[in-house]
C-alpha cells in the first residue's frame, strides 16, 4: 500500500468514541467475568466446563434428546472440530452417546443419555441459581427486557443468512 492510500485509509477510519470505548471494555469485562463465574460454578458442582453443559441443555431439550451433530454446533455456535472434542469427553463421561444418521452415512446423532439427564437434574438448580445471582438480580425488569433487546439485535447483526457466511458451526 502506498502512503497517499494508508494516509486515505486513516483519514477514514472511524475510532470508538470515548463513550463507546467505555461501554465496549464494560462489555468485555462483564461477559469475561460472567463466563468465568458460570464456569466455576459448572466445575464445582459437575465437573465440567459451561460450554459443555449448554450442550446438554441442548439435547435435553431436542426431540428424543437427540440432534444431529451439525446442528448441535450450530445451536452452540462452535466449530465442529470443537464440538467433536466436547463430544467424546461427554462420551467418556457416559453423558452422551452417538449414533449413525440411518439416512446419510458421513451424519451423527448426539444423544442424551439417562446419566446425562441426572447429570443436569442435579446441576440445573446450582447453575440457574448463578445465573440469577450474577445477571438478573442486579437488573431491574426493564433493564432485563432492554438488554435482552440489545443482545438479540446484536445476535442477528452477527448471524447472517446468505450461503456464504463464515459462521463457527461450518467451519
Amino acid at each position: 500500500m502506498n502512503t497517499a492510500s494508508a494516509s486515505a485509509t486513516t483519514r477514514q477510519q472511524r475510532w470508538l468514541t470515548t463513550d463507546e470505548q467505555r461501554v465496549w471494555r464494560a462489555y468485555l469485562h462483564a461477559s469475561t467475568l460472567l463466563e468465568d463465574h458460570l464456569d466455576r460454578q459448572l466445575q464445582r458442582d459437575a465437573g465440567m466446563p459451561h460450554i459443555y453443559y449448554g450442550l446438554l441443555v441442548g439435547l435435553a431439550e431436542a426431540p428424543g434428546r437427540r440432534l444431529r451433530m451439525t446442528e448441535l454446533a450450530m445451536n452452540a455456535k462452535i466449530t465442529r472440530s470443537r464440538l467433536s472434542h466436547a463430544v467424546a469427553r461427554l462420551e467418556k463421561n457416559g453423558w452422551v452417546r452417538r449414533e449413525d444418521c440411518p439416512s446419510d452415512k458421513r451424519g451423527q446423532f448426539a444423544v442424551l443419555t439417562d446419566e446425562g439427564v441426572e447429570v443436569l437434574r442435579r446441576t440445573a438448580p446450582g447453575h440457574v441459581a448463578a445465573v440469577r445471582q450474577a445477571l438478573f438480580e442486579r437488573l431491574t425488569p426493564e433493564q432485563q427486557q432492554a438488554f435482552g433487546e440489545i443482545m438479540q439485535i446484536v445476535a442477528e447483526g452477527l448471524q447472517p443468512s446468505d450461503a456464504g457466511a463464515d459462521l463457527p458451526w461450518l467451519r
